[in-house]
């Protein structure tokens, strides 16, 4: 009996979907992106369909990496916070029922961590922290070479006790004093009491429109608010970095995500904290290195997870 040969991967993010279509030995053949819309659903299914169409009765199964917490044995979206039409979304029945292949749910970082291990900068690794820094801040870990099945919110440690307000509820969230969004908040923070920076001309002085970006082009040039608010964020990334190496003692933490444009600054000034904070033993053992899939890490990690689970073997 012929078995199937492919596995679909899909990456459910706030603004895009991306999929692809792998086979048993990790590669891709196709990758597909769109934007989310309206119904998330709608266009989900709007491209698992063209795919299926590609090779209709040769795919073993699906994996659908979602941001937020989910529930692996349900099938359920619990909170996604940027995605809120998923909250409560059986994605596994509502998927596997229309294309009548088995389905599985992860959590969108520990995905791309295990998509870092499967092709990625965890390959020469057994054991990783995967970081993703943007907006906000996620996590995956991979302990002996398997996924570590659990919410890995590395981006809701408590930093600091009464601090910054974090989009969870709580205060003081790593989230809340290292993301891009916490650099922006320094950043507008400083320009309303009264700071010399160069941010407060861009885009006609409405500097509400400020992005990390900016800041760190600003940092660049010499402004001297975009390098605190970059350094600041990174002393706090820094603490998060110090907790996780003295926790899990990895091999290595590959950090990934828009933040890790801005390296030799805000990265930089993360790795000096965490050898700071770190036990000297542990932190000197740990590398700590970008990621090399980027955006492609959940795609390829969810079908890689997807394929381990329902593959024959």
């Amino acid at each position: 009996m012929k078995h199937k040969s492919f596995a679909i991967g899909v990456d459910i993010g706030g603004t895009n979907i991306r999929m692809s279509l792998m086979s048993r030995k990790h590669e891709v053949l196709y990758k597909l992106k769109e934007p989310i819309g309206k119904d998330p659903l709608l266009t989900l299914h709007k491209l698992l369909d063209s795919l299926f169409n590609e090779c209709p009765d040769d795919i073993i199964a699906i994996g659908i990496a979602v941001a937020g917490i989910i529930d692996r044995e349900s099938g359920v979206v619990v909170k996604s916070p940027n995605i809120s039409a998923l909250n409560g979304v059986n994605l596994v029945k509502e998927v596997s029922e229309r294309h009548k292949t088995p389905v599985l749910i992860e959590n969108d970082a520990n995905a791309a961590a295990y998509g870092e291990k499967i092709s990625g900068a965890g390959r020469d690794y057994k054991s990783f922290v995967m970081i993703t820094l943007g907006t906000g801040i996620g996590g995956g870990i991979v302990i002996e070479n398997e996924l570590l099945p659990v919410a890995a919110e590395i981006g809701h440690i408590t930093i600091n006790h009464g601090g910054n307000k974090c989009g969870c509820g709580n205060t003081g969230c790593l989230e809340a004093h290292a993301s891009a969004s916490a650099i922006v908040e320094y950043a507008i923070s400083h320009i309303k009491d009264g700071a010399d920076t160069i941010l407060k001309n861009l885009y006609n002085g409405n500097y509400f429109k400020v992005t990390a970006e900016d800041i760190y082009k600003s940092a660049l040039e010499g402004d001297s608010l975009a390098r605190d608010a970059l350094r600041d964020a990174g002393r706090n990334l820094g603490l998060g970095l110090a907790n996780v190496i003295n926790v899990f003692s990895p091999e290595a933490i590959i950090l990934m995500g828009g933040l890790t444009g801005s390296w030799n600054i805000y990265v930089e000034q993360a790795i000096k904290e965490a050898s700071r904070r770190s036990l000297k033993e542990l932190f000197e053992r740990t590398k700590i290195i970008p990621s090399y899939l980027g955006d492609d890490a959940g795609i390829i990690g969810s079908a890689a997870v997807a394929l381990k689970r329902f593959s024959p073997t």
